[in-house]
């Protein structure tokens, strides 16, 4: 296949059939990513405003073999929303003019919603509905719920409530030959062949623009509580799990897993924030519970540290005994990836582990980034579903630019450990441009055949966000 550049007959032939003020000249804030690690180009911004002039700029693309590279909140992490300076100029399609509230159904636990709603506002109309839609992440004042999906994004309280994927029951979307699919349903039984919703989550835009959404809502817990106690190790946090699970059921919303690396990087880089600990323990979990009304999160917590206590899991913590100190808790876990950009890291990593390995792979990955030279590792994450964010750091005092010729070294050690211990290169951030060869190197070749096959099916001009996810010409 080849792509021909959004040149200025394109363009000027895009203008004719849509609104003034549609296409925009690029700026930067669409070429750039978060890590600085990728720099993009652009023929012009696209910013449409309904579902009908998205199928108009893709159905153009398709005639004219145009690449479309979907944009939403440019948080991503691997690329994905990036088209590297190394071929045809792409058009860029910006959802962030898609903002409506289309419906809400509280009594169905259903809100309907366009791609370009950022995540915080979403959470927040349905907390003005009285419910809860609980995908919550970092960047949730900046990201958009067209491309958290499109990533099929996890955040906090996967370990309750699922992945952006279990939050979803339709879609709207525009397919790469400009046609619409009215996948809109607010039903949870449809047994009605192929479920295209789940092969456009986590598609990344390969298969096609998302536009809107049907979002699972859920009751809001009438009582929340918060916690961090220390633990000796990671074993130790997962026995504490265990526990946690047998005295409090499905309630638990979130167990994060701390290092006290993490801790460190808080002290030095963020003073201002006050830390739970003065002395900080080697490892400690973040606990959150949801609790049915009656129940009272502190005594539920307290019980939980007594029976750690009992079981030499835990010997010191902090029970939020009030909103603002259960705020300042969950401060301090969220600040991490901050603190981390302020270090700045060698390399980054998201990965997902059999949580019964993961005491292993720490021990074993120690070992194997130490023999690689004198570097410093912050592991932290969602425990409870086996995603560690395992980051890796130059020494004390010295610049990751020093550390530049062991980026591919660092990146492929974690990778192979993670491999061996059957886990994924790729837990909740997706693939995007930067794990495309990883995905070669790692995946099932029936799988990534079958991803071709579909990819050729859909997009067989290969028009979609080319280069992410699939190798183009593979």
């Amino acid at each position: 296949m080849t792509l021909t550049p959004a040149d200025t007959a394109f363009l000027d032939k895009l203008r004719t059939q849509l609104p003034e003020g549609t296409l925009r000249a690029p700026e930067p804030r669409y070429l750039e990513e978060p890590r600085g690690r990728y720099n993009g180009q652009a023929a012009a911004i696209a910013m449409p405003r309904t579902t009908q002039e998205v199928a108009t700029l893709v159905r153009a693309a398709h005639d004219a073999r145009v690449a479309v590279v979907p944009y939403g909140g440019g948080t991503g992490l691997v690329g994905g929303q990036i088209m590297e300076a190394d071929g045809p100029l792409p058009l860029v399609i910006s959802l962030e003019r898609m903002t409506a509230l289309r419906g809400i159904y509280p009594q169905e636990n259903v809100m309907t919603v366009e791609a370009g709603m950022v995540l915080a506002d979403v959470q927040a109309a349905a907390q003005e509905a009285g419910r809860l839609f609980p995908l919550s992440l970092a960047a949730e004042g900046t990201a958009r719920i067209g491309g958290t999906l499109a990533t099929n994004a996890g955040g906090v309280n996967v370990l309750r409530y699922g992945n952006a994927r279990d939050l979803c029951l339709g879609l709207e979307a525009v397919l790469p030959n400009g046609e619409i699919w009215h996948g809109l349903s607010r039903l949870r039984k449809d047994n009605t062949g192929y479920d295209l919703r789940n092969l456009l989550i986590g598609a990344e835009g390969t298969l096609g623009i998302i536009t809107a959404a049907a979002l699972k809502l859920s009751a809001i817990p009438a009582e929340q509580g918060t916690a961090i106690l220390s633990v000796s190790s990671p074993a130790a946090a997962i026995d504490l799990l265990a526990l946690a699970r047998d005295q409090l059921g499905e309630t638990i919303s979130a167990f994060e897993l701390i290092h006290r690396q993490g801790l460190a990087f808080l002290r030095e880089t963020l003073p201002d924030l006050r830390l739970p600990f003065d002395d900080l323990p080697e490892w400690c979990v973040l606990v959150d519970l949801g609790l049915p009304k009656g129940r009272a999160p502190q005594d539920e917590l307290a019980a939980l540290f007594e029976g750690a206590y009992e079981a030499r899991l835990s010997d010191d913590g902090v029970i939020a005994q009030s909103e603002a100190q259960r705020e300042a808790l969950w401060a301090v876990r969220e600040h991490i990836p901050e603190a981390n950009r302020r270090i700045g890291s060698v390399s980054s990593h998201d990965i997902s582990i059999p949580i019964s390995r993961i005491p292993e792979f720490i021990v074993e990955g120690g070992k194997r980034i130490a023999a690689l030279g004198d570097l410093r590792i912050n592991c932290f994450g969602h425990l409870g579903d086996g995603n560690l964010h395992y980051n890796v750091f130059p020494a004390q005092g010295k610049d990751r630019s020093a550390y530049e010729h062991l980026r591919s070294d660092v990146k492929r050690t974690v990778h192979d450990l993670t491999h061996e211990m059957q886990g994924s290169v790729s837990a909740e951030h997706g693939v995007g441009r930067l794990k495309v060869g990883d995905l070669e190197r790692y995946g099932d070749p029936v799988k990534l055949a079958a991803m071709q096959a579909i990819k050729q099916a859909l997009d067989p001009h290969g028009i979609m966000n080319p280069g992410a996810v699939v190798p183009a010409g593979r």
